[in-house]
């Protein structure tokens, strides 16, 4: 089962969902591994279709694979296409897993999410804290979807022998992320709402939510890094959280990003919104003990990820 050290130079390495924010990171961190790296776009394979999933993967034969593709969104999306988070989100993991371990793919990765945790649960959220209380109800969907990845990677362990496993991000940032004024997550939504309230001059921007609810936020490449290191080095059962180590509330996160943007006017509250979770921060203590940590402050990438704004703006209006 365990191979720790996992050596993933000279492997072929199949990053699923690349076209995403985490996927992208991880083909950019890939990049500095002597790893022969596949990807394939969703037009030409959809990870919905069993069939067309286990084909590719009889002809590829990956032998590492990172399952970063999902259906994700903010809390609107999340409670607006419940049907569709937790169908795709189902399929997919059930899909890729089950092709990995019927063609003998050496170490997969599933990437989970903070939502699975109950909302309500201990603060900073432990590993151990999963499937102890009720879910936050507006991304339940994503976060079944998600439980039922992780208990697929940890049956198929157990009962295969196969060297799968978790990890479970943060609210992650950075480039690639989705700035839909309805569906995204809270950092892109308050980078494009800043932005264009500075060009358009407007006086007022308006957060949803109270503005009291914390916050943990990852710089997605420091997410990447921390995957390609856990590939390597970590070998378990036992799920992993990837954080940044400390929170931040949602009011004195958008005056942080209304300075990193140059917007210099009002900023209110629009209390009709859903808060979500009231704290959301991981005990990332696991994973400081086997070596890694953040590298990137939230000052730095937020500045990085509002270039990537800027730049993302401009490539899609050319």
């Amino acid at each position: 089962m365990a191979r720790v050290p996992f050596e993933l130079k000279g492997k072929t390495v199949f990053v699923a969902g690349h076209g995403g924010m985490v996927g992208a990171a991880l083909v950019r961190r890939l990049a500095q591994e002597d790893v022969e790296l596949l990807t394939i776009r969703r037009a030409e394979l959809d990870l919905r279709d069993q069939a067309a999933v286990n084909k590719w993967f009889a002809a590829k034969r990956p032998q590492a694979v990172f399952l970063a593709a999902a259906k994700v969104g903010g809390i609107v999306a999340n409670n607006t296409l419940r049907a569709e988070f937790l169908y795709d989100n189902l399929v997919i993991a059930t899909n890729v897993i089950h092709a990995a371990h019927v063609n003998a793919t050496e170490k997969l990765m599933f990437l989970g999410s903070s939502c699975i945790y109950p909302k309500l649960a201990p603060q900073p959220l432990r590993e151990d804290s999963m499937l102890t209380g009720e879910l936050e109800p507006t991304n339940e969907p994503y976060a079944i979807a998600k439980i039922a990845g992780i208990k697929m990677v940890e049956a198929y362990r157990s009962q295969y022998g196969s060297d799968f496993i978790n990890v479970m991000p943060t609210n992650l940032y950075g480039s690639g992320d989705n700035y839909h004024p309805e569906y995204s997550h809270v950092v892109a939504a308050l980078i494009r709402r800043f932005h264009e309230a500075k060009v358009s001059g407007a006086r007022n921007v308006t957060v949803w939510g109270t503005g009291a609810p914390r916050r943990e936020f990852l710089y997605v490449d420091d997410l990447a890094d921390a995957c390609i290191y856990l590939m390597k080095t970590y070998s378990s059962g036992e799920l992993i959280n990837i954080g940044a180590g400390e929170d931040i509330t949602i009011a004195e996160f958008a005056r942080l990003v209304a300075a990193t943007v140059g917007y210099v006017g009002e900023i209110s509250y629009d209390t009709s919104r859903p808060d979500g979770t009231p704290r959301k921060l991981l005990d990332s203590g696991r994973l400081a003990k086997l070596g890694w940590r953040a590298s990137t402050s939230l000052e730095d990438g937020l500045k990085l990820a509002y270039q990537a704004y800027l730049n993302e703006s401009k490539q899609a209006a050319e």
